[in-house]
């Protein structure tokens, strides 16, 4: 334990916030317990209290760092100069590359966010989640705005419901093609990516101009 005790504080709670990950991802967030967490974490669970209060902590942990990804994939898809139509393409591209690569994380970033911080027991790291979450907002804001302004886009679309239509459909597209893969293939005789640029391309269609597809 000397060791430990010379380390900082946040080497300790990276460390059982990656043994959670890997359990969550395993077995689920409400199948694991704190005491799975210190034995796959190597600290014995007193320790554990240490540096977590309790296993939503941890989860919270995890969902900051799951939206800090996502705003940066999302960043980097719409902020090089393109067309309207490409910009939507790389960016449903990468939203569909980062839940492949990341399916816990995309997972947590599309669960309920704390809006209510006059209340005594929200977690230390919701105001944060939630600041990021505005700026992940902020940027799909400024995509669909510059999308209207270079009449690529309907003019009048609905500019804030638009993004939560946006990630409430481009979500259950994405993950319908994850978790239902196989019976893509059999049903439809479509492949996965198939289907992700069947169901891109149609979402695309409700708030693009007819003229300048």
């Amino acid at each position: 334990m000397g060791r430990r005790k010379k380390e900082p504080e946040s080497v300790h709670r990276d460390n059982i916030a990656a043994a959670a990950e890997r359990l969550f991802a395993a077995k689920g967030i409400t199948a694991t317990t704190m005491d799975d967490i210190a034995k796959q974490a190597g600290y014995s669970k007193a320790t554990l209290y240490v540096y977590f209060t309790n296993k939503e902590e941890i989860v919270g942990l995890l969902v900051l760092k799951s939206m800090k990804m996502l705003r940066a994939v999302l960043h980097e898809a719409v902020s090089a100069p393109a067309a309207t139509k490409e910009k939507y393409e790389r960016l449903c591209h990468a939203l569909a590359q980062y839940q492949a690569q990341y399916p816990l994380y995309f997972s947590l970033a599309l669960g309920e966010i704390n809006i209510d911080f006059d209340k005594k027991d929200h977690l230390p790291v919701e105001r944060e989640t939630f600041e990021v979450g505005e700026q992940i907002n902020a940027e799909i804001v400024q995509f669909l705005r510059s999308g209207i302004e270079a009449g690529a886009l309907l003019p009048d679309i609905p500019v804030l419901p638009t993004v939560f239509l946006f990630w409430a459909s481009l979500s259950g597209v994405i993950q319908m093609a994850a978790h239902k893969r196989a019976y893509i293939e059999q049903a439809m005789g479509q492949t996965k990516e198939q289907f992700l640029t069947y169901g891109f391309d149609r979402l695309y269609r409700l708030i693009a101009r007819e003229d300048k597809e």
